[in-house]
């Protein structure tokens, strides 16, 4: 990476880069539980039901989030004809132009907060983030959303480091800012706007101004928001009119209030995280952040700062707490990032070049190698088998650690950091396309789907199936709307009234369920054994699928 990258280049070198982090596993990653699965799912059943006001996991309402991802989603897998298939891919494909989006715009933000070379390492460090990786490669809310995030703090900058303020800044960033504002609502309700006007707040408070905002029209720019929300808002209210209640009285307000679904975490939990989730830009933003408070009255870094704090602090003072909610302040923590390293580089500041960050690039460059050589251990302990595949990653986090080390302790900062940047993705591009789709015993919906449908099409008959103590939405999203989630009695009830049908039985309910399979005078005999490993609960599982004695047999139970 040199100071000669620009423009044109710049984009093309990293959407190339974006490529390189987020296509490895888009296609061959099994849909993940919960939330990814739960959004594909509603997703399908709009598709299905051409109800696109709605939002439905089968016959249950989801009431938690608007409805923007899903029709960007349905749009997707529309035109990529994939309905019927219950491929995931397709679902992915907004997460993955967000993320290239949010990228994209970090570096074209980064061109007027600071200099070329700055905005495309501070882009890079974006785009190569474990946080941004894990989200472009789901079917959920955050990469968009991180977009609309971006897009809507660059407009905003362009009102805060006008030379004159008494200048206006054109129709561009007063049509970007409030138009970013509204797909955000659409996608993920307050937070685009919340993260705005804690900037907007921090700002007038530091310089007790508030002339910057001349020019952004806020009555003109909220119409345009209402424009563009509003009809689905009138439309889900006249539908279902518990939307609005159940997503702010009940989802949002016990998020601010308690630990929503066993994710309550005290004060400090996103510290704790970011050195993995934020490498590996992680590792220059201490001394990033120490330099940015000492230039803290620079207009440039006032600004990213406060896009950076109060926003911080909002999401470590909330009980509830997922890793991905602080994402929207990665771009300016990445920006800031570079800044220091780029400074450095150029003798203009000496942050990194203290005897502590040197003698730290080692232990951090042997943790990471070893974290990563760690996870060959996983396919021994889940399916005593060794996966080479592994190996390599690990071998590829070693030879990449070392030579940051000895880049970074000889002063080539710049060059560390590229380092650390293209070793990230020679780590991780292996792993998410062909180490993690390969430990079957992890993916146990795509294991029962593919048996599932094997064993109906043997049979000659349509894809059925009550499931008993493993009620994943993976499982729904792979075998059908109609798959049924339900207890023993009433899976052998299911039997009993679809002969043609399959019942899925966990281990711990399977005592229960053959008993009541006996109580109907149901003879049932098991065609498949799956053991696995079920993550999101941490626990080791077998399920057995069962159907109704025939003449035509799926096959010997374990086998």
């Amino acid at each position: 990476m040199g100071s000669s990258i620009k423009g044109v280049q710049a984009f093309f070198i990293l959407i190339l880069l974006c490529l390189f982090f987020y296509l490895p596993g888009l296609q061959t990653m099994p849909p993940t539980d919960r939330d990814e699965s739960r959004f594909a799912q509603a997703t399908t059943q709009m598709l299905e039901s051409h109800d696109f006001v709605r939002i439905r996991f089968q016959d249950e309402p989801r009431n938690k989030k608007p409805v923007g991802i899903h029709w960007l989603q349905a749009a997707s897998v529309a035109i990529a004809g994939q309905l019927e298939s219950r491929n995931i891919w397709p679902y992915r494909i907004p997460s993955l132009l967000g993320a290239i989006a949010a990228v994209l715009v970090t570096f074209s933000m980064g061109r007027r907060l600071f200099d070329d070379l700055t905005a495309f390492l501070g882009a890079a460090f974006l785009a190569s983030s474990v946080m941004l990786v894990a989200e472009a490669h789901l079917a959920t809310t955050d990469a968009v959303l991180l977009a609309t995030v971006v897009a809507s703090q660059a407009a905003l900058s362009r009102y805060y480091l006008r030379p004159d303020h008494d200048i206006p800044v054109g129709m561009g960033p007063f049509v970007t800012f409030w138009t970013a504002q509204a797909i955000g609502i659409l996608v993920k309700g307050p937070i685009t706007p919340v993260i705005s006007l804690l900037t907007v707040a921090a700002l007038i408070t530091v310089d007790r101004s508030i002339k910057w905002l001349r020019g952004m029209r806020p009555l003109p720019g909220l119409l345009v928001v209402a424009a563009i929300v509003l009809p689905w808002g009138i439309a889900v209210y006249l539908a279902q009119d518990t939307y609005f209640q159940v997503a702010f009285g009940e989802d949002l307000l016990s998020k601010m209030t308690s630990g929503q679904e066993s994710h309550g975490f005290p004060p400090g939990w996103y510290l704790l995280l970011a050195p993995l989730t934020l490498w590996p830009a992680s590792f220059f933003v201490i001394p990033a952040m120490a330099r940015a408070w000492k230039s803290r009255y620079v207009g440039a870094v006032k600004f990213c700062l406060a896009w950076i704090i109060p926003a911080w602090v909002l999401f470590e003072v909330i009980p509830t707490k997922l890793p991905h909610y602080l994402l929207p302040t990665y771009p300016a923590l990445c920006l800031l990032s570079a800044e220091a390293i780029t400074a450095c580089a150029a003798g203009k500041a000496g942050e990194l070049n203290s005897k502590w960050m040197r003698w730290a690039a080692i232990p951090c460059a042997v943790i990471i190698a070893v974290l990563v050589m760690a996870t060959a251990v996983f396919p021994y302990i889940l399916e005593k088998r060794i996966d080479p595949v592994f190996i390599v990653a690990g071998a590829a986090a070693c030879i990449s650690a070392a030579l940051f080390a000895r880049e970074f302790r000889s002063g080539r900062f710049v060059r560390s950091a590229g380092i650390a940047i293209i070793g990230t993705g020679l780590v991780l591009a292996p792993m998410l396309q062909w180490g993690l789709p390969r430990m079957k015993s992890v993916w146990l919906s795509s294991s029962v789907a593919r048996e599932a449908k094997q064993c109906a099409q043997k049979n000659g008959s349509n894809l059925l199936v009550a499931a008993v103590g493993y009620h994943e939405p993976s499982l729904v999203f792979l075998l059908g709307t109609r798959t049924l989630l339900t207890s023993s009695s009433e899976a052998a009830m299911f039997l009993q009234n679809n002969p043609t049908g399959l019942a899925l039985v966990a281990d711990d309910k399977d005592e229960e369920f053959r008993r009541e399979a006996a109580r109907l005078k149901l003879n049932v005999v098991p065609v498949s054994t799956l053991p696995g490993f079920n993550y999101t609960t941490g626990t080791k599982t077998v399920l057995c699928i069962y159907e109704l004695r025939s003449d035509r047999d799926c096959g010997e139970a374990g086998k």
